[in-house]
């Protein structure tokens, strides 16, 4: 890796924890420098324009993301729910506590997508990443549909961790909790019926039993 690429990562590396920090208004190149604890500069000499910050940003959370999710254990086969809930669950557990920083920023880009179209593509072909995560999730559980169920069933998760991460603490779910609304949930999504058995011991459901997630 070239010193340049080095320093880009690092910048780009600082945008999203000043995205988490100080949200889209305090984004600026003389903050990105001072986060990274570069000399003055250094920011706008690499990413010229704000549009430019911003995608590098997104860039950057889809590298980090792709990592991490290739080096987490996938569900391989047939999963119960009670497996798939759980496997879930540590996603999110992950996401608001580890990854939280990164989390954060992703929502302070998504709420600034509406007004950059260049922004929402890079995001919309980043989350593709996650969308094909949530399908073979939803594949292990037994979905007869699960391109169809996926979309879905990212957005219930995006609910819950938008709560895990900004509710206050008294309406934040417990790990029980958690747990438990994913075993209603998932269901839902996959016309499974909610067992702890995986998906391969049971017939499938029959057109009109599937769940409508």
């Amino acid at each position: 890796m070239t010193r340049t690429t080095l320093r880009r990562q690092q910048l780009a590396d600082a945008a999203i924890s000043t995205l988490a920090g100080s949200g889209m208004r305090g984004l600026t190149h003389r903050a990105v420098d001072k986060t990274a604890e570069v000399p003055a500069g250094s920011c706008s000499y690499y990413f010229r324009t704000r549009q430019q910050l911003l995608q590098a940003a997104v860039e950057r959370l889809a590298e980090l993301d792709i990592t991490e999710i290739d080096e987490r254990p996938a569900l391989t086969g047939p999963a119960s729910i009670a497996e798939v809930a759980e496997a879930t669950a540590g996603l999110i557990e992950h996401w608001t506590t580890t990854g939280r920083e990164r989390m954060l920023a992703r929502y302070e880009l998504a709420l600034e997508a509406p007004r950059r179209p260049e922004l929402r593509t890079a995001l919309h072909l980043a989350g593709s990443r996650h969308r094909a995560v949530a399908e073979k999730m939803l594949i292990a559980a037994g979905s007869p549909d699960p391109a169809a169920h996926a979309n879905a069933f990212v957005a219930l998760l995006d609910g819950i961790l938008f709560t895990q991460l900004t509710a206050a603490a008294p309406h934040r779910l417990t790990p029980g909790q958690l747990r438990r609304t994913l075993l209603g949930l998932i269901p839902t999504c996959t016309g499974a019926s909610l067992s702890l058995e995986s998906p391969s011991t049971h017939n499938p459901p029959a057109a009109n039993e599937r769940g409508t997630c």
